[in-house]
């Protein structure tokens, strides 16, 4: 999928490291700001970051540090920065009173490109909803700023309606968004409870995994798969069938590190499908330097929406893409799993006791043990159902 504008934005991003987080940390946060970026429409040209004990109240980082980053904007015809937290009405509006360019946090980042993903009725309307809730209690003292926008990342869907607009027609929009959610929910619902008692089978795990991609893989079927984030928004079912044994498995949205607590809550009813799945397939993309960090992403926000007791089996993609780096002979220092082979890194996860597997979805290797690993759990699923359908083994 391509990005609408033909002309990609310069940003520049900015975090801070705060007394409980290390320098390696904020850095892997921020090379994901900059693939979300990316996904968004834009380019990034430099990295600021600054150690603070908290987040300065009036512009996030210190007044030096914002002087360094106008500079470097003015210098360099920078569209747009980037901050990997979420930012309040008061630290953008001073932000952006001295740099006097558009200023992004990650949160309107992120539903700047669910703005721009979703194809359907049900996704937009989810997405528009989440964004109005965002922009609601950011409209005091917005009208100046607004008027100097242009458009490109940050402004698709209901941004430049702002202008024209006030507090009680957002809340009276975002009234009828509800009403119209609750409706489709109701159908979607009903168009759940109409498929009858077979097992379901949900892929979940952290955005740009490879879900799609093993979607496509088992349901022999043609969902939409990229290396960028958040290419799959509507949640797809596909009716499957192994060894004579039929279920449905369903594709859904990605998570994210900081996920928008407005998108959670609009997405509520398109995580149903993983509410109400019998059985979850956790994707990790193994060959990912924090995939340990996903992991925990993904468990928590299955925590988030109480689906986190469900029977799962990880699955570890990309392991043709997997690297390690070999220590030296005379380092003694503990072993991590950067050091680790994948041998070594499976056995250690075996040795976990979690279900799990490894496997490479766009090199297809492995694809027929999970299919037997699917088999098996499904089966004993369908055998505690229906006691006596023997006739499909």
């Amino acid at each position: 999928m391509k990005i609408k504008e033909d002309i990609l934005e310069n940003s520049v991003l900015v975090g801070l490291i705060l007394p409980d987080q290390s320098e390696k940390l904020v850095m892997e946060y921020l090379d994901e700001l900059s693939f979300l970026a990316e996904t968004a429409g834009s380019v990034t040209k430099k990295i600021f970051v600054q150690k603070l004990q908290t987040p300065n109240r009036s512009t996030f980082v210190g007044t030096g540090k914002l002087q360094e980053i106008k500079k470097y904007c003015e210098e360099n015809e920078i569209d747009n920065v980037i901050f990997d937290d979420e930012l309040t009405p008061s630290q953008i509006r001073n932000i952006e009173s001295e740099l006097k360019i558009k200023i992004l946090d990650r949160t309107n980042l992120i539903l700047d490109i669910f703005a721009s993903r979703a194809k359907t009725v049900y996704a937009k309307t989810q997405v528009e909803l989440a964004q109005y809730q965002y922009l609601l209690p950011r409209l005091t003292g917005m009208w100046t700023h607004l008027e100097r926008q242009r458009g490109g990342i940050g402004m698709r869907g209901p941004g430049e309606r702002e202008i024209e607009t006030d507090r009680r027609i957002i809340r009276d929009r975002i009234s009828k968004l509800k009403t119209d959610l609750k409706k489709i929910d109701r159908q979607m619902a009903s168009q759940r409870s109409n498929r009858g008692s077979m097992v379901r089978v949900a892929l979940v795990g952290y955005t740009n995994v490879g879900k799609s991609t093993l979607m496509n893989l088992l349901a022999k079927s043609e969902v939409f798969a990229e290396n960028k984030l958040f290419a799959t928004l509507d949640t797809t079912v596909r009716k499957v069938v192994v060894e004579n044994l039929p279920f449905l498995l369903s594709d859904t949205v990605g998570f994210i590190r900081k996920l928008p607590t407005e998108l959670i809550e609009s997405f509520k009813s398109t995580l149903d499908e993983v509410r109400e799945a019998d059985v979850l397939l956790h994707v990790v993309d193994i060959s990912h330097p924090s995939f340990v960090d996903q992991i925990e992403v993904v468990k928590q926000t299955l925590k988030d929406i109480s689906a986190e007791n469900k029977p799962t089996l990880l699955v570890f993609n990309k392991i043709d893409a997997y690297t390690w780096v070999k220590k030296d002979d005379d380092d003694l220092s503990e072993r991590t799993i950067e050091n680790m082979n994948l041998d070594e890194l499976k056995q250690m996860w075996v040795a976990k006791g979690d279900p799990c597997i490894f496997i490479s979805a766009a090199k297809k290797h492995n694809i027929a043990k999970l299919r037997e690993d699917l088999y098996s759990i499904v089966r004993e699923i369908h055998a505690g159902r229906y006691p006596f359908n023997n006739f499909l083994w």
